[in-house]
């Protein structure tokens, strides 16, 4: 059942706003206490505050010698914000609150068109008030506009269900795409369950609607993405890529980023102990996610890697 907005209780759009305001004023408080949070990101943006190239690249230095160890995306929220109002703590980390209060209201979003109103408040009340969400969007890390691109993917995929309309698919495309710029591979972990989500409830007019769409599609496609890969330029004329070993962006997203993140073989991490022995985030394996180093932090206060 899908619940349109003229359906709603007249309490239900003073509440969401009540529940966005909270959210920004829990994230928003004491901001300043977690100073450049992650130095290392923090490095990057004020280098893309500086240099339009180091901006692009994601470089970790406006000279644009080497980038971060991972593509750029999540850099530029912050980058545009120093570049705006200056360096400082509070522009480096209002952007990531804001991503957080979208969050909820995109989660909410997307509850409510398939339960009802309260329903969505509870989902982005407990999503705001989970003590690992709350430091993810008040920290510099990627995962904040990760979150946000995977969790507007999803709501995406969900208004496709309704409607059989394919600019829904396309708009869930957008999102997954800008957020493998933001973290590769781990964007891509929603897919397959939204795959079959898509094949098993998708309406069924969408197949017969579409049919004659692929042939104009393609054409419409074709040869836009040719050569637009960032890292396809000339090694001489672009920053090393941080987090490889032969200045591959093909070898940072299936190896650091991405395999490596589950056989341990993560050579060129930055920090907290590549190798098999998981150093500072546990034994690395297929079960990681569930051990007690990682599965426990939805409610500890550990920084997110």
């Amino acid at each position: 059942m899908t619940t349109h907005r003229h359906d709603d209780p007249r309490w239900a759009r003073p509440a969401l706003f009540a529940l966005l305001l909270a959210t920004a004023l829990l994230y928003l408080w004491n901001l300043g206490a977690s100073g450049y949070a992650n130095s290392f990101y923090s490095a990057a943006v004020q280098a893309g505050s500086e240099s339009w190239k180091a901006f692009f690249f994601g470089s970790s230095d406006a000279a644009n010698s080497i980038t971060v160890d991972k593509p750029p995306a999540a850099l530029w929220p912050m980058a545009l914000s120093v570049r705006l109002f200056g360096l400082g703590s509070w522009q480096i980390l209002v952007p990531e609150v804001l991503m957080g209060v979208g969050t909820v209201a995109v989660l909410y979003a997307a509850v409510r068109r398939r339960f009802s109103p309260a329903a969505g408040l509870i989902a982005g009340a407990v999503l705001a008030l989970t003590p690992v969400a709350a430091l993810m969007f008040r920290f510099n890390n990627p995962d904040a506009l990760l979150a946000l691109l995977m969790t507007v993917t999803v709501y995406c995929v969900l208004r496709a269900l309704e409607d059989a309309r394919a600019k829904w698919l396309v708009w869930a495309g957008v999102a997954v795409g800008f957020a493998f710029l933001t973290k590769t591979l781990q964007a891509f972990l929603i897919l397959p369950p939204l795959a079959v989500l898509y094949a098993v409830a998708r309406p069924r007019p969408y197949a017969a609607a579409s049919a004659a769409r692929p042939r104009r599609a393609r054409g419409r496609g074709r040869g836009r993405l040719v050569g637009r890969d960032r890292r396809t330029r000339p090694a001489a004329s672009r920053p090393y890529v941080g987090g490889s070993q032969t200045n591959s962006f093909l070898e940072l997203t299936f190896g650091y980023n991405g395999l490596g993140r589950i056989n341990g073989e993560e050579a060129g991490s930055v920090g907290g102990g590549g190798g098999r022995g998981g150093g500072g985030w546990g034994e690395s394996g297929i079960g990681r996610m569930f051990s007690t180093n990682i599965g426990g932090h939805i409610s500890c206060c550990c920084p997110p890697r």
